[in-house]
């Protein structure tokens, strides 16, 4: 639900004096807000136990008591209405110690003038609104957690109970890799059961991350991590509501605010859950870092460029292909627009170069920025980013160009693919 549908438009408005308050609320009501006017102080505080206010505003000189004696009733009985006082006499240090304790939330110097109330009224109503639907993200956050804690419960029974097996079959050191490759299928078995498309997408991940596990410019380390990573990936979303995921996987671009804030947790669940699994703080580290984008753009930390762990690098390039649900030609050319923005260049051109996912001339084969080496002779030139050629075609490479390259790629990042005569 958008803030914009929260607002609530019940004012109430203290003062003792007649014709201020009917001027005061034929100002609002033309503005379409339903004004509740007293002119005792009692009388308004009774009225706040049955209807809920998104502003209050008073005078400060009344007889039953003082307007900040007033609003800081108002604080206990309504804490998320804003709190508005007018007054002509008040000392600026009292109006700014009441502001510091949070009493009140402006103040309005008589005589006020429309312009004024009606923008200070505005700037209230919308702060209440803020703080309503705060409470509301953080209630539902806490049921999440609640599901999330329910699931974490459930996946930490299944493993109890498959290292139970696996102990009984005596078989110490090749147990404990078993076991490991179990909890992985339990996992997916999990991810499976909870929505098959889910299922379908993790098995198609897991296929591309295993080709691109197997490069040499991989550490043995990465590899394991990338391998791992990809059957766990989509752990996280199973403490999400069905009707929630339903909606991402079908239509996402129709999910509100607090929808996507709530979606935008799951790789946080993830990396939760893998811990589960075993001792897996670089794929927990992945898993968390899998929607993070080359321009700093993803979600849930914000990370860019070279920030991003390496196995999150290509696993994220893995999930965009899988998951952008297009024909095989389109998704390669969605791919190749991303690179820079969605995903790291580099990534993508191993992406390209161990998916065997297009055909290349027999003379060509394509390579990675790290794979560039002396004596390699280029089958398509090198263009910067914005199209200036860098390097011409058929040009030979040398350890200075090859040099040259990845400073600029280090300053501006080259997003072609990089092709080289065999």
């Amino acid at each position: 639900m958008r803030v914009s549908e929260l607002k609530s438009r019940d004012l109430l408005v203290l003062d003792d004096d007649p014709v201020v308050l009917h001027a005061m609320k034929e100002t609002l009501e033309r503005e379409q807000y339903q004004v509740h006017a007293f002119s005792k102080a009692s009388d308004a505080l009774e009225a706040m136990e049955s209807t809920r206010f998104a502003t209050i505003i008073s005078d400060q000189r009344m007889p039953e008591m003082t307007g900040l004696e007033f609003l800081d009733k108002c604080k206990t009985i309504q804490p998320n209405a804003s709190r508005i006082l007018i007054t002509g006499v008040l000392t600026l240090n009292t109006v700014i110690e009441a502001v510091n304790r949070g009493e009140i939330f402006r103040f309005l110097a008589k005589p006020w003038i429309r312009e004024e109330v009606l923008a200070t009224v505005d700037n209230a109503v919308r702060r209440f609104a803020l703080v309503e639907a705060n409470e509301r993200l953080s209630a539902d956050t806490l049921e999440l957690n609640e599901k999330l804690v329910s699931s974490n419960a459930q996946l930490e029974e299944k493993i109890h109970e498959l290292e139970e097996k696996t102990s009984a079959l005596g078989e110490t050191n090749q147990s404990l890799e078993a076991n490991f490759e179990h909890s992985l299928q339990i996992c997916f078995r999990l991810i499976e059961a909870f929505h098959p498309l889910l299922g379908d997408q993790t098995k198609a991940v897991a296929a591309i991350c295993k080709e691109i596990a197997q490069s040499d410019l991989l550490t043995p380390k990465e590899q394991d991590v990338l391998r791992v990573s990809s059957w766990l990936y989509n752990l996280g979303r199973i403490g999400l509501p069905r009707d929630l995921l339903a909606k991402s996987l079908n239509d996402p671009q129709s999910l509100n605010e607090q929808e996507t804030t709530l979606l935008h947790h799951y790789p946080v669940y993830g990396q939760t859950l893998a811990g589960f699994v075993g001792t897996l703080e670089e794929v927990g580290h992945a898993i968390r870092s899998h929607r993070e984008r080359f321009d700093g753009h993803g979600f849930p930390d914000g990370f860019s460029r070279e920030t991003i762990p390496v196995p999150a690098r290509h696993l994220a390039v893995a999930v965009g292909f899988v998951e952008c649900a297009l024909p095989k030609d389109q998704a390669l050319e969605y791919i190749i627009r991303e690179s820079g923005k969605s995903f790291h260049p580099e990534a993508v051109r191993l992406f390209m170069k161990r998916s065997n996912l297009t055909n290349l001339p027999k003379k060509v084969r394509e390579l990675t920025l790290a794979e560039l080496e002396p004596g390699m002779v280029l089958a398509k030139g090198i263009y910067s980013p914005s199209g200036l050629l860098l390097i011409p075609e058929e040009r030979r490479l040398t350890r200075g160009i090859i040099k040259k390259i990845k400073e600029h790629d280090f300053a501006n990042p080259l997003t072609q693919r990089l092709m080289v005569f065999r």
